[in-house]
């Protein structure tokens, strides 16, 4: 890939490796993996359990070391980051959403939107609009704003999580099976709105999916098998057509 097409890259994986030692027995969960992602794009990354989805998303996010390889992400070489400038990073630049919503249960919705932005140093005044316009992007205002995460429905608990991972406006949006714990039809609200992100604020997104119907609100879509990349479409836009209400989430 030429300099300049590198450039426009938000995630750039060089010959990645990553494997996982049980006893004498090494695992490769990772191998030999490169992969350009766009700025804008919103790709959907499938595969069969243990194919190594979630190991990548964790390698591209600085939470896992690869044992060989580069990932560069906005043209930084995470390798070469120590561990103060990787987590900045990671506060200002990635958001990451998670199956089990991660949220803190001693604190409230605005609360949990709000320590990101505290730990990026944002001033005070700073940190309340934040909340607010995050809050705002993903429907949870009002008398939930002071609520803890037990008093929420698991689609609520779902938009608290991404207004969390978009306050401090990052540029790449990580989801790691975002509906995999929802029903159907709240499943399709959480990718409806993952998708606005993508297209209304220009939030690269990359999500990991076992759902068929949740790759397609992706413009490409990454199959991977064996810790590597066998196949990789764009997709045709997107017809909003009424789907099968089994087909938005979790059955």
């Amino acid at each position: 890939m030429a300099d300049r097409e590198r450039a426009d890259c938000v995630i750039d994986v060089r010959s990645l490796r990553k494997s996982y030692r049980t006893g004498s027995l090494s695992t490769p969960a990772v191998d030999d993996l490169d992969l350009q992602v766009n700025r804008g794009e919103f790709v959907s990354l499938m595969g069969p359990s243990g194919s190594g989805k979630s190991t990548l998303l964790n390698l591209v996010a600085g939470l896992d070391v690869p044992d060989a390889g580069r990932v560069l992400v906005d043209g930084q070489d995470l390798s070469r980051l120590a561990d103060h400038q990787l987590a900045d990073m990671r506060l200002r630049k990635i958001g990451f959403v998670f199956q089990a919503f991660n949220l803190v249960p001693a604190l409230t919705v605005q609360e949990n939107v709000a320590w990101p932005l505290e730990a990026a140093g944002c001033s005070r005044a700073e940190v309340e609009r934040r909340v607010v316009e995050a809050l705002a992007k993903v429907g949870v205002t009002g008398s939930r704003e002071q609520r803890f995460p037990a008093e929420l429905s698991g689609g609520e608990q779902q938009r608290v999580a991404i207004a969390r991972a978009i306050a401090t406006s990052p540029i790449l949006l990580l989801a790691d099976e975002p509906t995999g714990n929802l029903d159907s039809a709240t499943g399709r609200l959480i990718l409806d709105l993952l998708r606005s992100l993508n297209q209304t604020d220009g939030t690269t997104v990359v999500m990991v999916t076992h759902n068929v119907f949740a790759a397609t609100y992706g413009d490409r879509t990454l199959e991977m098998r064996d810790g590597r990349i066998v196949r990789d479409v764009r997709m045709p836009a997107r017809v909003d057509d009424d789907e099968p209400a089994d087909q938005g989430g979790k059955p």
